[in-house]
């Protein structure tokens, strides 16, 4: 039997503050919605990091495996008393190099850390901008694209209702649970994510959750 909304168990207490509004919403208009939430209840997305480390995480673990990506930030960070955008411009490329880094990476990370130096970014205002806005900003960095933006909104801004239609594990997540694995086009994924509104971000997770129930949130 379907949960009721009375049934539904409160989140933890990261949970952002929207999170069980948007289960309410999420169970009362979706059916698979319906059946995923539940499962997860005793979790929910938290936020990660700060703005500098997050991107910059970001940046390191492109193209590379899960376990690639954490050896080499593991011996990126070593080079470092403390991850901050003044001490990597501090750093030498050749070092840098030898922590397994790209040329490539190694110019985007210097890129992103005089962002932040140089105020390119309007951190103290993203709490106040709009999504696209600062998708646009942060899209302006080399090396970040406009999915790399998404996860920085879902992950450290924890914005309610972004839809990333370029993540793979949710167009896998929505083929498996709304097409019986049928291949699913980014239009029919919005089509699936219209029910979602305002929450897309509280859905994805769950969708993600869904595909790797071990994921971390």
């Amino acid at each position: 039997m379907s949960p009721t909304l009375k049934e539904l168990p409160q989140p933890p207490a990261h949970a952002p503050v929207y999170w069980a509004e948007a289960c309410k919403h999420l169970v009362k208009k979706d059916r698979v919605m319906r059946r995923l939430i539940p499962q997860f209840s005793a979790e929910a997305l938290q936020t990660r990091g700060d703005p500098f480390i997050t991107l910059a995480r970001s940046i390191v673990g492109q193209q590379v495996s899960v376990k690639s990506a954490t050896a080499i930030w593991k011996r990126f960070s070593a080079l470092l008393q403390a991850m901050t955008p003044a001490n990597v411009l501090l750093l030498k490329v050749d070092d840098m190099r030898g922590a397994g880094l790209s040329a490539r990476k190694v110019d985007y990370l210097v890129d992103l850390a005089l962002h932040f130096t140089e105020n390119r970014l309007h951190v103290q205002e993203w709490e106040q901008m709009d999504d696209e806005l600062i998708i646009a900003e942060l899209t302006a960095i080399r090396g970040i694209g406009r999915w790399t933006a998404e996860m920085f909104l879902i992950f450290y801004l924890l914005r309610p209702n972004v839809l990333p239609l370029d993540d793979v594990g949710l167009l896998k997540g929505i083929s498996q649970s709304y097409f019986s694995d049928d291949p699913v086009s980014r239009s029919e994924a919005r089509e699936v994510a219209e029910a979602w509104k305002p929450w897309c971000t509280v859905a994805t997770w769950y969708i993600w959750r869904s595909l790797d129930p071990q994921l971390e949130a």
